[in-house]
């Protein structure tokens, strides 16, 4: 697999020097990628492209590459293959559609009897990013650091998804496979090459389909013993299995079934596409909850009364603070519609960046305390506390910095027609991201992505234990 993610050289057949066409311009974007090896032009059409030979078939190749990427009809797949395998090429990925998903099972099967030691990734996908060497399919990629979180996504589109939501929530991305019809390079392989892939700190997934079920389930069990592995299942009902057959050829599971498995070999299992770019944007940050005690601390007290029966209902709790922190607390502010206890309710105070930090570094020295979750409004602070847009941020992200326990920010909106207030959220997620703090948009989102990660991290030899909460939610989680 080591190839397939870090190729010396690499071919594109079907390469054109026309941009569209339905096609995603494999060439032109790995040439402007920064990859370090040759890339190879593959088209009987064209002698040149931008000035570089075109070859007419892959048997004219000067070697035989690591990576053929193919972009031809369906009916041409067959005789790209038998060339490939000739070769001695490494690995083909097709981005070519038309097989298993449209019911042509039987050309599938031929391509992979034809394909001899060349190993097929797809077909009907979209294909490999590494960061790391630069094999890279969007053009539009702008992360230049090797990042922590890897993605398996069935769907080219929901993998193209992926790489945008990532960058934008600035997650750090080290692979991605788009893995398609899986003919032959399934998921099951890929979660364990990615499971002891030392560059890798989670692993995310979403998957119709899979081929081997105990494989699988082994493959699973080695990644979730090392690293969280976060699974968005597609086809879930009736009617979803039916499209997912349409579209990638899966055949479905019971979803119970597959349901009790992920939860006995400890896999975190997400319900939408947001949720888990939330848990993966958790699992990468730079300090992770290791207890469900939490310390909140905002402006207004519907919000915190909201927050605690979220937090209670999933098995966390909100512990009262000691005199000594509500004191240290109270040094900066008057006893006016505020509140100490936990949570933390510092009333009109909470629009002051100042007053936050400080609330925040008092809480850190609180033992009964896991996990510090200031909640900032921007409609009020842009209102109240304007001054303070361009360094009150700075000052949040420094005292996080010295602190021991995690913060993990709600940075809220809830005018959803002004652009500049779109440009000030913007401005102070980014802020906010760059020093590693794992930033949400509404306390629901928050409070689950601390509990699925609790909830993978509670038995785990490789991080600090945490205990499970009590039947019903109503006991707190630990640290």
């Amino acid at each position: 697999m080591e190839r397939l993610f870090h190729p010396r050289s690499i071919a594109v057949v079907g390469a054109s020097p026309h941009l569209g066409g339905g096609k995603i311009p494999y060439y032109q974007v790995i040439r402007g990628s920064g990859f370090q090896g040759p890339v190879y032009p593959v088209n009987p059409k064209y002698t040149e492209i931008d000035g570089v030979t075109v070859y007419a078939t892959l048997d004219d190749l000067p070697e035989a590459v690591d990576l053929a990427i193919v972009s031809v009809p369906a009916q041409l797949a067959l005789d790209t293959v038998r060339s490939a395998a000739a070769k001695g090429i490494r690995f083909v990925h097709f981005f070519t559609s038309g097989f298993g998903e449209v019911g042509d099972t039987r050309l599938e099967k031929h391509l992979k009897q034809a394909r001899g030691k060349t190993r097929i990734l797809g077909p009907n996908c979209i294909g490999v990013h590494c960061t790391a060497s630069r094999l890279l399919f969007d053009p539009f990629f702008r992360q230049t650091g090797v990042g922590k979180a890897a993605f398996l996504g069935q769907s080219g589109g929901i993998t193209s998804n992926f790489i945008r939501m990532a960058q934008s929530r600035q997650v750090p991305i080290n692979k991605v496979v788009s893995y398609g019809n899986q003919i032959d390079i399934t998921v099951t392989e890929l979660i364990a090459y990615l499971a002891h892939d030392d560059t890798v700190e989670v692993i995310a997934a979403y998957i119709e389909d899979i081929k081997d079920g105990p494989r699988f389930i082994e493959a699973l069990k080695q990644a979730t013993a090392v690293k969280p592995v976060v699974i968005l299942k597609g086809g879930t009902t009736e009617h979803g299995a039916r499209a997912a057959a349409s579209h990638t050829g899966a055949i479905a599971s019971q979803h119970h079934i597959w349901d009790a498995l992920m939860r006995q070999n400890r896999c975190i299992q997400v319900e939408t596409f947001e949720q888990l770019l939330d848990v993966v944007m958790l699992a990468t940050s730079k300090k992770i909850p290791t207890g469900g005690r939490i310390g909140f601390l905002g402006a207004g007290g519907g919000t915190s009364v909201l927050l605690t029966d979220l937090a209670y209902r999933n098995g966390m709790c909100l512990p009262e603070l000691d005199q000594k922190i509500q004191d240290g607390i109270a040094k900066r502010i008057r006893n006016v519609n505020t509140c100490t206890l936990n949570p933390v309710d510092l009333g009109a105070y909470g629009f002051d960046f100042h007053i936050m930090a400080h609330t925040m570094q008092v809480m850190d020295d609180a033992d009964n305390i896991d996990v510090i979750i200031p909640y900032f409004s921007l409609d009020f602070i842009s209102t109240f506390q304007n001054d303070q847009i361009e360094s009150g941020p700075h000052i949040i992200v420094e005292t996080a910095r010295r602190m021991r326990k995690p913060v993990m920010p709600i940075f809220s909106r809830f005018t959803e027609d002004d652009l500049h207030l779109e440009e000030v959220r913007i401005k102070v997620f980014s802020i906010f991201r760059q020093a590693g703090l794992p930033v949400f948009s509404n306390i629901q989102d928050c409070i689950y992505a601390v509990k699925e990660m609790l909830g993978w991290s509670r038995s785990s030899q490789t991080q600090p234990a945490s205990l499970l909460a009590a039947q019903g939610g109503q006991a707190c989680v630990t640290s």
